[in-house]
């Protein structure tokens, strides 16, 4: 949905600045301009402050020469396939507000994806602040349509924020990758600048470009292993590997003493990669086996292992969420993995 109820919104026809106090449903909402509500469709209003970059200043009202019935020239058809294809997009809308000094400052940030392709696409979104999910959203977009996704406040936009999707074909084409993966990520500097950067060119919008054009499908060269059969190695087809995997487990304990009888003569680096190797072991049979989810044990001690296995996680796209609090079976010391597939 475009608005949300409390929106700042202006009257295309009039001119005239309101709220939206209602959705109505998927075309209409309920605006009030100066104490007076009343139902708009949605591409009857705007924000107030997309308008502010795209309306052109009057300089002078000319009052209307005077025209006669044989003069009044025909109405020129513009052509309708004008529309230009060059990629999905990622558009940060700013909204402004005075500040005590009456200077304009960006209060937040209206986050939209805009597909400007021939393709209509599914799209799983996540937006994430130093690594940890702020906002996830799964959904389509059509061809030539943009979709509002969230707002983001403009003091959050310090706090490295990420934008992550992965977008797959709403029809399914044989010659088309299955999935897309996209990325953005900010520093503060790189926006400010940007920010500035539209201020001059009098544009409406921040964007980033996700992709051009939608990928071909990647053939994957084969691969002869009747020469691995006969060394004695055993193959396997891809749809029966689990088949053939150790079972995963529920609860893993990296615990010294569970995993090595003479650990003791062994040094903090050798013992910090020895549950390095442990913990990845069992993380990835337990995405193999898609599981839903997996109890790690570390201890608490120094905090060493709890944070580069907490490293880890923050790089897995397969990580919907983890969690480090106290349990009563381990204290506060197990984190709690949580998987989506």
């Amino acid at each position: 949905m475009k608005y949300q109820v409390g929106d700042e919104i202006i009257v295309l026809h009039s001119n005239e600045e309101g709220k939206v106090v209602e959705i109505l449903n998927d075309k209409m909402v309920l605006i009030e301009v100066r104490g007076v509500k009343f139902p708009a469709y949605m591409d009857q209003i705007d924000f107030p402050y997309f308008y502010r970059f795209t309306k052109k200043k009057i300089v002078e009202e000319k009052k209307p020469a005077k025209v006669f019935i044989d003069n009044v020239p025909k109405e020129k058809i513009s052509p309708t396939s004008n529309k230009v294809a060059d990629g999905v997009w990622l558009s940060l809308i700013p909204k402004f507000s005075l500040d005590e000094f009456n200077d304009e400052v960006v209060e937040l940030f209206k986050i939209h994806l805009v597909n400007r392709t021939n393709l209509p696409y599914h799209f799983i979104y996540q937006q994430q602040f130093f690594g940890t999910n702020e906002f996830e959203l799964k959904n389509e977009i059509l061809s030539f349509h943009d979709f509002y996704l969230h707002d983001i406040s403009f003091a959050d936009m310090n706090d490295s924020p990420s934008f992550h999707f992965t977008f797959s074909l709403l029809k399914e084409e044989k010659n088309k990758a299955p999935y897309f993966e996209a990325n953005v990520k900010l520093k503060g500097k790189q926006l400010f600048k940007r920010i500035e950067e539209m201020k001059e060119k009098n544009e409406p919008a921040i964007q980033f470009l996700l992709f051009e054009k939608y990928p071909d499908k990647i053939e994957e060269d084969k691969f002869e292993v009747s020469s691995l059969v006969a060394k004695g190695y055993k193959v396997y087809e891809a749809n029966k590997i689990k088949q053939n995997l150790p079972p995963a487990r529920e609860v893993v304990d990296l615990h010294m003493e569970k995993l090595s009888d003479n650990w003791q003569h062994m040094s903090n680096f050798e013992i910090l990669n020895m549950q390095l190797d442990e913990f990845n072991k069992w993380y990835e049979l337990a995405v193999a086996h898609q599981r839903l989810n997996l109890i790690v044990i570390h201890g608490v001690g120094s905090g060493k292992l709890r944070d580069e296995i907490h490293d880890i996680l923050k790089t897995k796209k397969e990580v919907r969420y983890f969690i480090n609090q106290y349990d009563p079976r381990f204290g506060y010391g197990a984190t709690e993995i949580f998987f989506q597939y």
